[in-house]
């Protein structure tokens, strides 16, 4: 008899469960068994360790069954998720949840309950020749040349995969299962079936579409691998419109040619379905598509695949990608690397894909590529400090000059009656004359919806969310809460007052939208922000029918700015720059010179120059200059100045402390309570607790206290210095005041929600 420790996908995290008989043999590190947990339930789960010594429980439950024949986490994936744990201060069941697709943590109450919830993978057709030589082949194609078109245009297509008898998937040949059937009735080719995680989907070939590179590209490529034998990570930090990920491209060429696995992580999922276009016109089979937007069968099979793989795979997808098995990962590239998108936010681990994939590769002998025209502060200072290797690519593609930048100052524009609607003067004609010339334009709105809220002039009242109480965004026919999803019908009447005064106040990207139509009937006008891209579908759509130049104008979101190409915008308007800057939050000025920087490399990106539009009331800030003029370096250097000033990141790391309740009175007693559990180490580095910006949310009150620990000396606000501390150390203080907070009854269901490197 020996014991395993298995990891179960619930809180808790793991449990020891015995191994008996002839599954002993089978049972290994990495393995997927299914086992009783609780009185009824069967629950799948993964081994962490084993051992011959027996615990010391009363009881100990039997492992039911063994659910693959192999592994399906590998030492190195166990601990990553033992370091996620203990990082991002979650259960190792909690790291699971996130890190295993949902068919491969099967559960049900029955024996045929989980049997319907295991992992199945689907039948796929394959075609294989039966002509074994090029004369076979030859002679065979001539006698249907004529006779049969469509049979021997099949045949030539098969012939092209190789004549040793390779089974190719039905579904990569353009032939019809008729012509097909046709072929095996006439003993050319065999038909059969195989499971879907069988098919070797990784060709042997290294020959590769690499794009050719400019000198100052070429040149880049080289440092960034000189920079990569020296250190682990490197920053590869280009302009708008340089040509960043064709250098990625050759890096990626050359491990895979080494027989390594390389995953390329982008920050969402929106962005595979431009760029992944891209990628597989260079490397064809080799890419490995994986998100949470695919099917959960799919993503299934391809955890499977690249489980039993032997190295080779491109693999490209969101921040899930890091759980991923690739025990010959060779090199990672982190493109947009600064983008919130990587940070998870609920529900646990709330890990950052970036800084996890910095510890995926150093755990694998990996190497890593952070891609931005404008990195984190935390990356930037990094490469400054030599911890991370820099590498610079300063000019535009194809000598594209940089775009002609425009400030408009909105006060002035009003003053002089110049504004039509949101539009200056200066937007709305250069609009006008990139509609005449037959040339496109994008308008860049950080808030979707038609207004932020809406308000009666009567009585002022603003309706609010019945379960997060902060003010409900106006749509066209309804009012939505964009944090929980309450939905109701736009009032005729103020719920206040009955007055019928209700008003929208400040406008969104179906308000733009709704305006430019009344200004400019002519043009065709797409809107793209998470109320209009509903699915990958309607997304692909947006985006085809601007890129086949069927639209003229878009409207939309930050989902406009992240890493889309088109060759017939001339024109692009940022409308509102203010909203981005005056935000509360330290990041702010950052993620505001991102946006700005990044929606104004939209412009002008093949061969002619573009023109920006930025409508400010503040057409002197410093930073909206820096932006227009991609001075990073010079935002970056005040910035980190300031930050080290206040003690934020980079100068520290951040713990948020989320307590939550559904009475506001036992709330404010636990975080009393929780005050005084960490403040004897803590001193004034526990900032609050303060309610959050969203102060109540699907009926539950909320309380923050945020944490700072110094990664090097600094004063406190009480002016007391501070000496860094071991991040370890401050987890384990924080974990045993939840622990204490948790097992007073008076606070036994308010929930503490710790939050490591909160974005």
């Amino acid at each position: 008899m020996r014991y395993a420790e298995i990891i179960l996908p619930i809180a808790g995290g793991c449990y020891t469960f015995g191994v008996e008989g002839d599954m002993a043999d089978g049972v290994t590190v990495g393995s997927a068994v299914s086992v009783q947990f609780g009185a009824r339930k069967i629950v799948g789960g993964i081994v962490r360790s084993l051992t011959s010594e027996r615990p010391p429980y009363k009881n100990i439950k039997p492992v039911l069954s063994l659910l693959f024949p192999e592994p399906i986490v590998t030492e190195g994936q166990l601990r990553l998720w033992d370091w996620m744990s203990d990082y991002y201060m979650c259960t190792l069941g909690e790291v699971m949840r996130a890190a295993l697709p949902s068919m491969l943590k099967p559960s049900g109450f029955t024996a045929d309950e989980f049997a319907s919830d295991e992992f199945r993978p689907r039948r796929v057709r394959m075609v294989a020749l039966t002509l074994c030589s090029e004369e076979a082949l030859a002679e065979a194609c001539e006698g249907l040349r004529r006779r049969a078109p469509k049979q021997y245009d099949a045949l030539v297509e098969l012939g092209s995969f190789g004549l040793d008898g390779v089974a190719v998937p039905r579904e990569r040949l353009r032939a019809d299962s008729t012509i097909l059937g046709a072929l095996e009735k006439k003993g050319f080719v065999v038909i059969t079936e195989r499971d879907a995680i069988e098919v070797d989907i990784l060709p042997e070939d290294n020959e590769f579409r690499l794009p050719t590179l400019s000198p100052a590209q070429q040149t880049a490529l080289e440092e960034l691998r000189e920079s990569l034998r020296r250190h682990n990570v490197a920053l590869l930090f280009g302009v708008p419109s340089s040509g960043k990920s064709e250098v990625c491209f050759h890096a990626i060429a050359g491990t895979l040619a080494r027989g390594r696995d390389v995953l390329l992580l982008l920050p969402e999922i929106s962005l595979t379905t431009q760029f992944v276009g891209r990628v597989r016109r260079v490397f064809g089979d080799r890419v490995v598509l994986y998100h949470s937007g695919l099917p959960d069968r799919r993503r299934a099979e391809a955890y499977i695949r690249l489980a039993r793989s032997e190295g080779g795979a491109l693999i490209v997808g969101t921040r899930s990608s890091v759980f991923l098995p690739m025990p010959r990962l060779g090199l990672v590239v982190v493109d947009e690397e600064q983008d919130a998108s990587y940070k998870q936010h609920d529900p646990a681990p709330r890990y950052n894909a970036r800084d996890t994939a910095v510890m995926l590769a150093d755990g694998n002998d990996a190497k890593v590529i952070l891609a931005s025209a404008t990195p984190a502060l935390e990356t930037w200072a990094n490469s400054l400090s030599g911890r991370y290797g820099l590498v610079e690519l300063a000019e535009r593609y194809g000598g594209t000059a940089a775009p002609e930048i425009v400030t408009s100052d909105t006060l002035r524009a009003a003053k002089r009656g110049e504004r039509r609607s949101h539009f200056n003067k200066e937007l709305s004609d250069e609009i006008k004359g990139a509609l005449a010339r037959g040339e496109q334009t994008i308008l860049f709105q950080n808030r979707r919806g038609v207004a932020p809220f809406v308000e009666c002039a009567d009585c002022g009242h603003v309706p609010r969310c019945a379960h997060c109480g902060i003010p409900m965004t106006a749509h066209r026919t309804s009012l939505r809460c964009h944090y929980c999803g309450a939905s109701e019908a736009m009032p005729a009447q103020c719920p206040a007052c009955g007055g019928r005064g209700l008003e929208t106040r400040g406008f969104g990207t179906e308000k733009i939208e709704e305006e430019l139509a009344r200004l400019f009937p002519e043009a065709r006008i797409a809107r793209l922000d998470r109320d209009s891209a509903t699915s990958q579908r309607a997304y692909a759509r947006i985006i085809g029918d601007f890129e086949a130049g069927a639209t003229d104008i878009l409207v939309g979101t930050q989902m406009i700015t992240k890493g889309l190409d088109f060759a017939g915008v001339s024109l692009v308007g940022v409308l509102n720059a203010d909203n981005l800057v005056n935000h509360p939050d330290f990041r702010a000025s950052e993620r505001a010179y991102a946006l700005i920087a990044q929606v104004v490399g939209r412009a002008g990106r093949r061969g002619q120059r573009g023109k920006v539009v930025i409508q400010t009331a503040s057409p002197d800030s410093r930073l909206i200059a820096q932006a227009a003029a991609g001075d990073y370096r010079a935002m970056a250097a005040e910035m980190l100045a300031e930050r080290a000033m206040y003690g934020y990141p980079p100068a520290s790391r951040l713990v948020s402390l989320m307590l939550r309740h559904a009475d506001r009175e036992v709330l404010n007693a636990a975080a009393r309570r929780f005050a005084e559990l960490l403040r004897p180490d803590f001193g004034d580095l526990l900032l609050g607790p303060q309610p959050p910006v969203v102060e109540k949310i699907k009926g539950e009150f909320a309380l923050m206290f945020l944490l700072k620990v110094p990664r090097g000396n600094f004063s406190s606000a009480g002016g007391r210095a501070v000496t860094p501390r071991a991040m370890s150390a401050v987890r384990e203080i924080v974990q045993r005041a939840i622990r204490t907070l948790a097992a007073d009854p008076a606070f036994r269901r308010v929930t503490v929600t710790p939050d490591v490197d909160p974005q």
